[in-house]
């Protein structure tokens, strides 16, 4: 819906500067105050207190949708339409999500990726949090209201729908970068993987993982299989270029996923890209839990040299 058509449905008293004729300044304020917004609600909920995420989220929610508001912007324009559509969209993508999971854990191949330590970590009332409050409302909430709802208006605005999705894909996929730092502790076959690794046997992925000490992330608010925000930090053993090669990796995807939700959402309103992210999310502690251990395989680690082939009694320290 262009602003030409959308702004003839404004609401009565509106203040003035607000449409198109409105001053440069406040054009381009309120998407950088919109920016800022997130900004702030991303390192509250990844680093300084993950675990206030749904409040932190629904406060930053509330302020973007505050913004939006008095820049002029309707509810349809945010994407509160279609709402019947959306719910129809949504459910049969939440549907296929389930049906790919449950083939995913069940494929030997593809199992590892959803062995999530985030997720194995923590206690079956925590995961219910995350799944059911973390997810939905400290996650998916601010980051559609946000993205494609704010965002994608405002700069849709004036520049329209193509600058708008490049515009509010781009910036989402930079959203995840700390969240990608997180995923190499917790899930290092979807880090490989997302940093166009070749990945290793299915057999001895274990071995090259185990050396590695792993803090465990309760805090996170999804699975590092659903690449959304956690708390943790990286193995010691990660060098900057392989953290580099997986936050590269995972903002390219996040990005290419903000297209298609953007999509969505252009069909269906904020209630279809919602619902399917909410599923991919969620379900995602769901089948880390359910996903069995990958058999163990005969270890190809070096073997112990044989006592007949130690080094001989003079080559020992001086007093033995």
């Amino acid at each position: 819906m262009s602003w030409a058509v959308a702004g003839t449905g404004r609401e009565p008293g509106r203040a003035a500067g607000a449409g198109p004729g409105a001053a440069p300044g406040a054009s381009t304020g309120v998407p950088a105050g919109a920016v800022a917004v997130l900004v702030a609600a991303n390192v509250l909920n990844n680093r300084l207190a993950p675990r206030l995420a749904p409040l932190t989220s629904a406060a930053a929610t509330g302020a973007l949708v505050v913004m939006a508001r008095r820049s002029g912007l309707s509810w349809a324009e945010l994407g509160f339409h279609r709402r019947a559509r959306g719910l129809r969209i949504g459910g049969a993508l939440a549907s296929a999500v389930a049906g790919a999971y449950a083939v995913g854990i069940a494929v030997p191949a593809t199992r590892r990726f959803f062995r999530d330590e985030r997720a194995l970590s923590l206690s079956r009332a925590r995961a219910l949090e995350e799944a059911l409050l973390q997810v939905p409302v400290g996650t998916v909430l601010l980051e559609e209201v946000g993205f494609r709802g704010v965002l994608h208006a405002l700069v849709a605005r004036s520049h329209g729908h193509g600058t708008a999705t490049a515009v509010s894909s781009v910036l989402f996929g930079l959203w995840h970068i700390l969240p990608a730092a997180d995923m190499m502790a917790a899930n290092p076959a979807l880090s490989r993987l997302a940093a166009g690794e070749a990945l290793d046997d299915p057999g001895t992925e274990g071995a090259r993982d185990t050396p590695a000490p792993v803090v465990p992330a309760p805090d996170a608010s999804a699975p590092a299989a659903s690449a959304a925000p956690g708390a943790s930090g990286v193995p010691g053993r990660a060098s900057a270029w392989q953290v580099a090669r997986v936050v590269a990796g995972s903002v390219v995807t996040t990005g290419l996923a903000g297209v298609l939700f953007t999509e969505l959402r252009r069909q269906g309103g904020l209630a279809a890209p919602a619902m399917f992210h909410v599923a991919t999310n969620s379900l995602g502690y769901l089948f880390a839990r359910l996903a069995p251990p990958d058999r163990a395989r005969p270890s190809r680690r070096i073997r112990p040299a044989h006592p007949a082939r130690q080094a001989p009694p003079e080559a020992t320290a001086p007093g033995r």
